[in-house]
Formats: C-alpha cells, sequence, structure tokens
C-alpha cells in the first residue's frame, strides 16, 4: 500500500461499478474494486445485483463461469445457489441447505445508466443519498432527454485517490499553469452535508476571442461529480471515481451537450471539448501519480476555497481509533 497519503486508504460514499446496459437479464460479470472481489448479475426478470465473489463452499469465483437460473445465481463449481439477497437458495445435490450458506450483498443504486455501490469501511447503511435523476440524462424510469445527446464515455485507470483528484476542483491556480488556461478561474465552495458545490466564472478561448461562460460542480462525495458547463453550447460532464484498491482509481467520463444549436454543431463542439478536457485531465496524471499528500498544507491566498473542501472531505473517512482519541 502506498505510503503517500495520511488519509485511510479507501473512503466511504456510493461508487459506479458498472453501467446498467452492460448487466442483461441473464448476464455475470466479476469485478474488483474496493480491493474486494465482487460479482454483478442480472437475474432473468431483470434484478440487478451485486454479492461478494467466492462461493462460502469451498471459494469458488461466482463471477467466473457463474451462470443466472431463474432468480438465483449459479456456482461453476458445485451448482450451489444464491439469490439476490445472498442466500443459498439450493444445493442440487443435498437434502438440507447449511443454514449459513450465504454471501455478502451490496447496497446499490441505478443512475442515468450507471449502477453504483455504497461502500463503507465499517459496514455501516448509507448516510447520504444520490440526485434521484440527472435531467439532462433523463428521468429516473430511464425515458431519455433528447435535447441532450448521448453519453460520449471516457475511461482511465490511475494511481493516486479519490481526495487528490477531487482536490483540482478547488485549486484554482493549477489550471492556469499546468493546464495553460489564459486565466485563474477563481472558485466559491459551499457545503450541504455530504453535497460540496464548486462554482467558477471560465471564459472559453475562440477565433473571434473570449466567450463568458461558467463551470458548476455537485459533488456528492467522493464517488459522484456532475459538472455542468456554460459556454458556447451547454454540456455536462458526470465524473465518477471508483477506488479499486488502496492505491488506484477507475475514472469514468460521461459527456452529454445540449443540442439547441443543430445535432451536428453539437456533436461537432462536444468532441472537441471532450478531446479538451481528456487532455487536461491527462495532464493531471504525471501529478496525481507521483505527489504526496501533506496533512497541513502551506497555502497562500490565491490558492482557492482547499480548506472548505478538506473540512468536507473528513466525514468521508472511517479513521482508525488512535486518530479519533486524539481528535
Amino acid at each position: 500500500m502506498d505510503d503517500r497519503y495520511f488519509t485511510p486508504p479507501i473512503p466511504n460514499g456510493w461508487f459506479q461499478v458498472a453501467y446498467s446496459d452492460e448487466i442483461k437479464p441473464g448476464d455475470v460479470k466479476p469485478l474488483k474494486y474496493f480491493g474486494d472481489d465482487l460479482v454483478i448479475w442480472r437475474s432473468e426478470e431483470g434484478k440487478l445485483s451485486v454479492l461478494d465473489a467466492f462461493c462460502p463452499h469451498l471459494g469458488a469465483h461466482l463471477g467466473h463461469g457463474g451462470k443466472v437460473k431463474g432468480g438465483s445465481i449459479e456456482c461453476p463449481f458445485h451448482a450451489w445457489q444464491f439469490g439476490a439477497d445472498g442466500r443459498c437458495t439450493g444445493v442440487p445435490y443435498a437434502e438440507h441447505i447449511p443454514r449459513k450458506a450465504k454471501v455478502g450483498t451490496w447496497r446499490i443504486k441505478e443512475l442515468a445508466n450507471m449502477v453504483l455501490c455504497w461502500h463503507h469501511a465499517e459496514g455501516k447503511p448509507p448516510n447520504f443519498d444520490l440526485p434521484a435523476e440527472i435531467p439532462e440524462w433523463g428521468t429516473s424510469d430511464g425515458v431519455r432527454n433528447e435535447e441532450w445527446t448521448d453519453f460520449i464515455e471516457r475511461q482511465w485507470t490511475i494511481r493516486t485517490r479519490n481526495q487528490e483528484m477531487a482536490e483540482n476542483a478547488v485549486d484554482s491556480a493549477h489550471f492556469h499553469y499546468l493546464h495553460g488556461t489564459t486565466n485563474m478561474p477563481q472558485s466559491e465552495a459551499s457545503v450541504d452535508g455530504a453535497i460540496l458545490r464548486v462554482y467558477s466564472g471560465a471564459g472559453m478561448e475562440t477565433p473571434r476571442g473570449t466567450v463568458d461562460g461558467s463551470i458548476e460542480s455537485l459533488n456528492y462525495g467522493f464517488g459522484l461529480a456532475v459538472v455542468r458547463f456554460k459556454g458556447i453550447v451547454e454540456t455536462l460532464n458526470v465524473a465518477t471515481m471508483t477506488p479499486i484498491d488502496a492505491d488506484h482509481i477507475h475514472l469514468r467520463f460521461n459527456f452529454s451537450v445540449k443540442q439547441t444549436a443543430g445535432a451536428e454543431m453539437a456533436r461537432g463542439v462536444g468532441k472537441a471539448f471532450v478531446a479538451e478536457v481528456a487532455r487536461q485531465l491527462e495532464q493531471d496524471i504525471p501529478i496525481w501519480e507521483n505527489k504526496v499528500q501533506y496533512e497541513k498544507p502551506l497555502l497562500c491566498d490565491g490558492d482557492g476555497p482547499i480548506g472548505i473542501f478538506r473540512r468536507w472531505c473528513t466525514q468521508f473517512y472511517s479513521w482508525p481509533e488512535d486518530r479519533q482519541a486524539a481528535e
């Protein structure tokens, strides 16, 4: 485990583990997140489930060769079956199902074609919620918003941690000095429980000069950020950051562009915008992968609302008992 950080390795919160349309009825897929082996599957009736991966019988991985049988997943080794609640529903060669035959279950939510899991280091239930829907994508019952393009997806695996990545949203100076923006957008941050709102005015350079715009980010813990850009055209980025283990993050960007200026223009601007955001993101990666995390950084008056951000962060960790006692 990397010793560059003072915070616990994996924070608590909601994190994306798959896209809904990747898992069709009857599908089984292995996952590796939070340092754990998991299995995601959808019953023949369409119910989606995420379970701990290993069969409690003799330890086979349910995600490698497991099959869906009705409302259960069947182990590939001895055909033990487990329902969405993790309980064993059948053993084909036994008269009695062992009373303790159960695999761990994970709380999940489906939002805008994303499957998100609740992770808590102490096994506690969710203490904050996700938005019921993302209007630009569509309604909570799956009806798409035709005013916006389908998601354009980009993915990266990065050797860093959630807090290091999230801090960029409030780090005003790095946009100019690392990414080459013509100005340093001044960020304002406010907190509402587990939600961090960051707003900044930001211009976009065009051949005809600078076009006024703004960026608003709503961060639901460390796992989901809904970022809205306004300028030449309105653009949405739904960003999800999921810990694979103590040292690696699976980052997904999901872009959508409003089509009021015309579908062709939206696609063209969207393609250029996605390329620019990806360019800036890839400039961040070598910084994140090689920096250290100071508990008490030396800050100056132009750095942005990093103090507000860091105080917000503390609620998403299960701190060791010796630190809790010290505080």
